[in-house]
């Protein structure tokens, strides 16, 4: 991880000298972050439509667009940067296919006066099961699905978030405090309780904490 952070330093450093080759490998260095993120939060509607391939293309491009917002301004980690730029493109993509739909199902929510989309409870309990494969299994894999989304659905909205950026997504805590806007010390504590609940259902339903 510092190996990254020092990588990233020096590659951010290059970009503000106005080498804007550093920006591609900013991407490559965070890929599979971003990939991450992406797919915990692509509507399953629209599998086969876009993929996360063509998300991170298009938010790279928006991101070479926006670097001189950055630069006056550059108030949070690069990777947070583009992390909301990518962010940001999901949402634009998905009210471009689902419209109405996307806000019906109440797939997005306001943090800093930004609009990002949510993890799906879905996504979120089929990470959590794991896999179940055989048919016997099947049955038992369903319902634990059903409780797990259930449960994942009943967290505030914030906790919800929190426990996806630490746990889903891997971000550090102070990461997570800068995307979502929140003191550390909050976001660490939202983290605690929103684990906490989570190890309780996993338990109940048989699962490995």
């Amino acid at each position: 991880m510092a190996d990254e952070r020092d990588a990233a330093a020096a590659l951010v450093e290059r970009l503000r000298q106005g080498d804007q080759a550093a920006l591609s490998d900013l991407f490559a260095l965070y890929q599979e972050r971003l990939r991450r993120m992406i797919a915990l939060r692509l509507d399953q509607r629209l599998n086969g439509r876009v993929s996360c391939s063509d998300i991170l293309q298009d938010s790279y491009l928006e991101a070479l667009k926006r670097l001189p917002h950055y630069f006056e301004k550059p108030d949070m980690p690069f990777f947070v940067w583009l992390r909301l730029v990518t962010s940001q493109r999901l949402v634009d993509v998905q009210r471009q296919h689902l419209g109405a739909q996307m806000r019906d199902a109440g797939r997005e929510v306001s943090l800093q006066g930004q609009v990002i989309p949510q993890a799906t409870s879905v996504s979120l309990a089929a990470q959590l099961a794991g896999n179940l494969e055989s048919p016997s299994q099947a049955p038992i894999r369903q319902e634990m699905l059903e409780q797990l989304e259930a449960a994942i659905e009943s967290m505030d909205p914030i906790d919800r978030e929190v426990l996806t950026l630490r746990h889903f997504e891997e971000l550090s805590n102070d990461e997570v405090a800068k995307t979502l806007g929140l003191q550390r010390a909050a976001a660490s504590n939202r983290y605690v309780r929103a684990l906490k609940r989570l190890r309780e259902t996993l338990a109940r339903l048989g699962l490995e904490p």
